[in-house]
């Protein structure tokens, strides 16, 4: 059998490896247009901030390598040009001479990747304009920074990629400005979310400007002057264009293959193509979302890493494994924040409309009485009728990463809030709680489902409403929801005649515990048109901070 691979890294690496474990008769041509095949390319900001200092690192296997254990033909700086379905032949291009040549095969698997979205933007091909894909993108940047000796930056983007550079730009001592057409950074997150990372940037004296546009550049002798879409001006020494990626379809659209809405690759459930003896992995396909049952499209390098091995265990044993899809677990470290979601939005499950609850509880790391207990707030997203977990975003500054991989094993598994109630968790007090946040998440979503308490979110929140506020007398003097009547929650009981019976009355503390303790009081003692406000202060008013600092940052990148 003779399997020609289009595309290294993730997928198109993990299949050939697979492949080759699998059968070792098997002639195996792996065809990559640039000069490397597996590489770290999630580690590339990093190095560009100096955090992963030997560029070695960064390189799991090089082609020599490669070949040598594998007995794979690697052939890099060779880039197929066409796939013709029918006779099973490439045509292939080397790069270095220009040469064209055919190469056939009996399977194909195409992990071509997805490519940076460039609009016809001005100036966007300036030279001082990067992108960030690859290992000859990341060399070009780091050169660029130590050459030019940079001050300030753009970043056209506010998604994972853009806030990691973000942060390591910043550890070079550049000043950033972060220029996101969104009302919010990290589209994953729901934006009350995004708000906790919004105030986390901006206290690192990065520049934040949301539902604003590049409408191009101009160099001038001072850098790059970046037009917006307001008309402000930002000047620049360089601009890192990180708005998001589209899947690397065209070969397979050339070739006939079917693309999907969505334009990616189509693949059924054993990740072949409308053609059966080609298969699909990677950035460049579109998966099925397991919670919406919909197809998406995921660009991480873990889902592609396992749909390598799949491909290849039912190219050898004839569509022996079926993929799942993927819920779309990622993970990113912002500054001093770790940033986590799983599963859909409760924007998505509004968009694609699924019914849904939401709910929010801010805990502790680990136990608070132990030292250097941190913040940790959690959401979740859930069925009003059955429970179902459908998804999660944690944001913290520890134990981040274990949370959301516990809420994404619920959520893969189709697994209900009660699961996160009952989930038994290592315990001990410098890692987690009795009551691990995770449990309290359930513990929350379990009151609502049963009719324990009802809620409201901020975005509900107005002054036609009474407003109770029972946190102490001195959480209330540093902050408040305006025109907020506060009765500290262990003098309740004893002034319930100060709370009206004929108005709807939201009740709310610093995270939510205290205004359930206190909606159980009042529902009690007669009061029926009361709700308590999730996630308290602490996301209200992390929501409700002003969205937006153009002015601000314009004087600031200006002088």
């Amino acid at each position: 059998m003779k399997v020609a691979i289009i595309g290294g890294v993730a997928g198109g690496a993990s299949a050939a490896t697979r492949l080759r474990r699998l059968d070792e008769k098997a002639e195996i041509i792996l065809f990559e247009k640039g000069s490397y095949i597996s590489y770290a390319n999630c580690g590339l900001p990093y190095y560009i901030g100096n955090t992963i200092e030997d560029r070695n690192k960064l390189f799991i296997q090089t082609p020599e390598e490669f070949e040598k254990r594998f007995r794979i033909k690697v052939r890099v700086n060779e880039e197929v040009k066409s796939i013709d379905i029918e006779s099973k032949k490439l045509t292939v291009e080397k790069l270095s001479s220009g040469e064209i040549y055919s190469e056939t095969y009996d399977k194909l698997i195409l992990s071509p990747g997805a490519e940076p979205l460039r609009p016809p933007v001005k100036g966007i091909d300036s030279p001082m304009v990067f992108t960030l894909r690859s290992v000859p993108d990341t060399d070009k940047i780091k050169e660029y920074v130590g050459r030019r000796n940079v001050k300030k930056a753009v970043v056209a983007g506010g998604g994972f990629i853009g806030l990691e550079m973000v942060e390591n730009l910043h550890k070079l001592g550049i000043h950033v400005t972060v220029v996101e057409m969104a009302d919010q950074v990290m589209a994953p997150l729901d934006y009350s979310m995004a708000a906790i990372v919004h105030a986390h940037v901006r206290e690192k004296g990065v520049n934040l400007l949301l539902k604003e546009g590049v409408a191009g550049f101009e160099e001038n002798d001072n850098g790059i002057e970046v037009e917006l879409r307001s008309g402000a001006r930002l000047q620049a020494d360089m601009v890192i264009w990180s708005i998001g990626v589209r899947p690397d379809a065209r070969l397979a659209k050339d070739a006939g293959i079917a693309i999907g809405a969505l334009g990616g690759i189509q693949v059924n459930k054993y990740l072949q193509t409308s053609h059966p003896d080609v298969y699909a992995v990677g950035d460049a396909i579109e998966v099925k979302n397991p919670v919406t049952g919909k197809p998406s499209l995921i660009p991480l390098a873990g889902p592609a890493n396992k749909q390598g091995r799949i491909a290849a265990n039912n190219i050898v044993d004839e569509n022996v494994e079926e993929y799942d899809g993927t819920i779309g677990t990622a993970i990113a470290k912002i500054f001093d924040l770790t940033v986590a979601s799983a599963g859909a939005s409760a924007k998505l499950l509004k968009r694609e409309g699924i019914d849904y609850v939401s709910s929010y509880t801010h805990s502790s790391s680990h136990a608070g009485y132990y030292p250097d207990a941190l913040p940790l707030s959690v959401k979740i997203v859930f069925s009003p009728h059955t429970g179902q977990l459908l998804g999660a975003q944690v944001i913290g500054f520890d134990g981040v990463d274990k949370r959301i991989e516990m809420l994404a094993g619920v959520i893969q598994r189709k697994g209900t809030v009660k699961e996160l109630s009952d989930w038994e968790h290592a315990y001990a007090p410098p890692y987690s709680s009795a009551k691990d946040p995770v449990n309290m998440a359930g513990f929350v979503a379990e009151n609502i489902l049963e009719g324990k308490v009802k809620t409201i979110h901020w975005r509900d929140v107005n002054m036609k409403k009474f407003l109770l506020d029972v946190r102490t007398g001195s959480e209330f003097e540093l902050g408040h929801i305006e025109r907020a009547i506060n009765i500290p929650l262990d003098d309740l009981r004893n002034n319930l005649d100060k709370i009206p019976k004929d108005k709807k009355v939201v009740i709310y503390c610093a995270v939510g515990l205290r205004g359930y303790l206190a909606y159980r009081i009042l529902v009690q003692n007669g009061f029926d048109n009361v709700l308590n406000l999730s996630g308290g202060y602490k996301t209200y008013s992390m929501a409700t901070l002003p969205a937006n600092n153009i002015i601000e940052a314009e004087v600031k990148i200006m002088d």
